[in-house]
């Protein structure tokens, strides 16, 4: 099914509530941002830092793997999906590892590393609470930071098979389900927000403490994460703390922001990947590489809102995953570029200023086979000659040829009555 046909399906059961739950935190971003007078200031130069990121990215990545060995981390390098999930069960077979506990991280997504393991013998437990929930309902993440907002707290309570629906006492009951699972893990996976150049060291920042479990009680904890990531130095990494949260969830800064080194019980390892990023430098498409998954776009957006994450089929949804989708499979989410109005909202919101408009007509044409009588149409406009002769042409051709040639432009609109004559002789 498309976009359009799966957002019926999801607005009919619960666009409302979930247009007003997003909506909730809209609010208290807006509030959150006001009370920093500089944050236009913060944007433009958070805005600096990605362009300056993109443009050196490779030289930065290798000043990354060279200060993060001098720490004492181990790192690898993964052109792609399968590497990286070769990599990591590799390392798992090393210590004869049967349970990891694995904090949120949309890397591991993009690269299917839960089925991959579970295909391989080894068991995965989502931590985050909204990941842990999808989990167990057989579902992918809909949102980037709410994970599970598609869900009620009476979908909860059915998964866990308790009658008490109060969000504390099922949050509570969670959490003492995953703590037995921290203890008994034999690696911890996360993902990591950003990653600093000058010092080796990986931030991540979270919310509910389980990535900080996962990282130090086991013995051996993986960072898998995007080369994108990546910031110069740890003044710039003061810039994006300051913007994060705030522009994610209305906080000043998330409960728990945490930079790992050398892992003094045990063993860290970083794995960066690659995965396509390094072509889109080459492309007109490379200011998506700055996108800082703060997620404001898909919580702002109207139709995101309304249609929930799932109707975008890409396990990361909204207005980037409608630029990041069709560069994986063209043909299979050509659609998603246009389930958007171009009203601007996810630009105005975006903490690094990333052009979305520009960027998602761009995408259109992209995934758009170019249609040689719409061409032909666009250049006569720009020639009196050339437009007496289209107009010739058009008045000539039989409708049903022309609706034919046209099918994709009159699949959605009537083609509207061709005048026999031209108005002006």
């Amino acid at each position: 099914m498309k976009h359009y046909e799966l957002a019926i399906k999801f607005y009919k059961k619960q666009g409302p509530r979930h247009d007003k739950a997003l909506w909730a935190i809209r609010q208290k971003r807006d509030k959150a941002i006001k009370e920093v007078k500089e944050w236009e200031i913060l944007r433009t130069k958070a805005s600096e830092i990605k362009d300056y990121v993109i443009e050196n990215l490779k030289e930065l990545v290798d000043e990354f793997i060279k200060n993060a060995k001098k720490e004492g981390i181990e790192v690898y390098f993964a052109k792609d999906a399968k590497e990286h999930n070769e990599i990591v069960l590799n390392l798992l077979k090393e210590i004869n590892a049967k349970k990891v506990v694995k904090s949120k991280s949309m890397l591991t997504e993009e690269c299917g590393l839960n089925e991959f393991l579970e295909k391989n013998g080894i068991k995965v437990i989502d931590t985050d609470l909204g990941e842990r929930i999808v989990q167990l309902r057989g579902e992918k993440p809909s949102h980037i930071v709410l994970p599970a907002i598609h869900t009620t707290k009476e979908d909860v309570a059915e998964i866990l098979g308790e009658s008490n629906t109060d969000p504390t006492y099922l949050t509570r009951k969670m959490r003492k389900l995953l703590r037995e699972e921290f203890l008994s893990a034999d690696a911890g996976i996360s993902g990591a927000n950003f990653l600093v150049a000058e010092k080796g060291y990986a931030v991540v920042c979270t919310n509910e403490g389980n990535a900080d479990l996962g990282a130090i009680l086991p013995p051996l904890h993986i960072i898998s994460v995007g080369i994108e990531k990546i910031v110069p130095n740890m003044k710039d990494l003061g810039v994006f703390l300051r913007i994060l949260a705030r522009n994610a969830t209305g906080q000043a800064i998330t409960t728990y922001s945490t930079i790992f080194g050398k892992k003094e019980n045990g063993k860290r390892v970083i794995i960066l990947v690659d995965n396509g990023r390094f072509d889109r430098l080459n492309t007109q498409f490379k200011e998506t590489l700055k996108c800082i998954r703060c997620s404001a776009c898909l919580t702002t957006c109207p139709v995101f809102r309304r249609s929930g994450g799932h109707s975008y089929r890409y396990i990361i949804p909204g207005p980037i995953g409608s630029l990041l989708a069709p560069l994986v499979d063209k043909e299979e989410y050509k659609d998603l570029p246009f389930a958007c109005t171009l009203c601007d909202s996810c630009e105005m919101v975006c903490p690094v200023k990333i052009p979305f408009s520009k960027q998602l007509r761009e995408m259109r044409k992209y995934v758009t086979n170019e249609n040689i009588i719409i061409k032909f149409a666009e250049k006569s406009m720009h020639s009196a000659t050339m437009f007496k002769l289209f107009s010739k042409i058009i008045r000539l051709t039989p409708k049903p040829l022309l609706e034919m040639v046209l099918r994709e432009w009159s699949k959605y609109k009537a083609l509207p009555l061709i005048p026999k004559e031209r108005f002006i002789k």
